[in-house]
């Protein structure tokens, strides 16, 4: 079975909030701007491929008094992302002593995937990473999931997928792969081994 890891929020903690605290003394404050300037769909577009520059201007256009903290966004990136989830990190390790066949997909714009993967000594142990930044493509899109058994002549069929998104999780079962549904790495130990994978 090939098992196929989400990267964000399942093997590295990721969440803007980690920068936007230290801006922000009103949380309520933090969560409307995340909400509604600085939101998902605009940072999935960095995700497709947008460069950081373009992303910053569109968001300065749409609201210029928040100018200050969406260049924060950019400028400070890195400490969106403190470090891995040491729970899942052991499972992965885990399955690699085991000679498990291990993938990756991630929703993660190229340049920054670029400058955080040195970071991350386990990202080496995947076999590919499909970065959806250099692709152009994002998940749940069917065509990153097919991308990544093309280019690794893998079948989906064979694949057990592992994301915290609901969203995608549905993607991946579209395309014909097995599925986990990540809320914590106890919950995905028991089901891996349930499945006699671990």
């Amino acid at each position: 079975m090939n098992i196929v890891f989400d990267l964000g929020a399942v093997l590295i903690e990721w969440d803007p909030r980690h920068l936007y605290r230290k801006v922000f003394s009103d949380p309520e404050k933090m969560e409307w701007f995340l909400t509604n300037v600085c939101h998902n769909d605009w940072n999935l577009e960095q995700d497709r491929g947008r460069s950081f520059d373009e992303a910053v201007a569109e968001a300065i256009a749409r609201h210029p008094k928040w100018e200050r903290e969406i260049k924060l966004y950019r400028d400070h990136w890195v400490e969106m992302v403190p470090g891995d989830i040491p729970g899942t990190v052991q499972i992965l390790e885990e399955l690699h002593a085991k000679g498990a066949p291990l993938y990756a997909i991630t929703n993660w714009n190229g340049d920054t995937f670029r400058l955080t993967h040195s970071r991350f000594k386990f990202l080496s142990l995947f076999r590919d990473i499909v970065v959806s930044g250099d692709e152009k493509m994002v998940k749940p899109e069917p065509d990153i999931f097919q991308l990544l058994a093309s280019r690794n002549n893998i079948k989906l069929s064979e694949s057990i997928f592992i994301d915290d998104s609901a969203k995608n999780i549905k993607g991946a079962e579209a395309v014909g792969m097995k599925t986990h549904h990540f809320i914590t790495p106890e919950g995905l130990r028991a089901d891996l081994k349930r499945r006699n994978l671990i």
